[in-house]
């Protein structure tokens, strides 16, 4: 397209994306203090946790690896939240497992492997893709996982529903299993981590959407399906750039 400032439009796009899911998390944010008789520390560090891994999206669609220090921080303190809740009593502690001995170290792994692929403070990685043979894999890899942790997660389902088909289970581990691969292929810098994650964010959508008709707290619902939202048309934009990216630079 005569004009078309490629550059600029990110710039601007990722703006867009910045404001808008700062915006949702803040009235979270408010939302949760309003209504806390304790805890507000915890909210808040988990509100600033948040806005790191707004951060860290907004620069791993445009290729920056900084997004690894925005995402370390985000990750931690997200198991820290977890672990704190499960000796609480509440639940927690799977994710809180997931997140230090998981996600936490993929974030070194990810600086290193983008190091390696020309990344610097203001230089863009050198992305690359999967063949025809390895997506062939990890759409198989997708399947057996997301069908082997739904039986899983379905033995301790305490729901009264009394389907074929238990969605509300379902969309809690095409999440869990789309994260996981999701971060493998993005610390590895791979392109089509971005289908993985519209993966997550179509199914967070419609998993708060559900919320949102079966519980009373509406606005907390709608906040999430809007910041979700922003997550999934900041991980269009990635694909498209990671397209570029990547093109002919198949796997080396």
């Amino acid at each position: 397209m005569a004009g078309f400032n490629d550059e600029k439009f990110n710039k601007w796009f990722s703006a867009f994306v910045l404001v808008g899911m700062t915006v949702a998390t803040v009235i979270v944010t408010g939302l949760k203090l309003y209504k806390a008789d304790s805890g507000q520390l915890w909210i808040v560090l988990a509100a600033f946790g948040s806005l790191m891994g707004v951060l860290a999206t907004v620069c791993s669609a445009n290729g920056y690896i900084i997004t690894f220090l925005f995402g370390l921080i985000d990750v931690a303190i997200y198991g820290v939240a977890c672990w704190h809740n499960w000796l609480a009593g509440g639940p927690g502690l799977g994710n809180a497992l997931l997140h230090f001995a998981y996600f936490v170290p993929m974030q070194f792994v990810g600086f290193f492997q983008w190091r390696k692929r020309g990344a610097k403070a203001s230089t863009k990685v050198k992305a690359r893709r999967l063949t025809g043979r390895q997506r062939w894999l990890l759409a198989g890899i997708t399947v057996l996982a997301t069908t082997a942790m739904y039986f899983i997660l379905l033995s301790f389902d305490r729901s009264a529903a009394n389907s074929f088909l238990k969605w509300a289970v379902l969309l809690d581990v095409i999440p869990l299993v789309c994260n996981v691969l999701g971060q493998l292929l993005m610390s590895a810098a791979y392109m089509e981590q971005w289908i993985l994650w519209l993966c997550v964010n179509v199914s967070s959508i419609i998993m708060w959407v559900v919320t949102l008709r079966t519980t009373s707290d509406t606005a907390y619902a709608s906040v999430y399906i809007v910041k979700y939202s922003f997550y999934f048309i900041n991980a269009l934009n990635g694909l498209r750039i990671w397209i570029g990216l990547s093109r002919d630079k198949k796997i080396s």
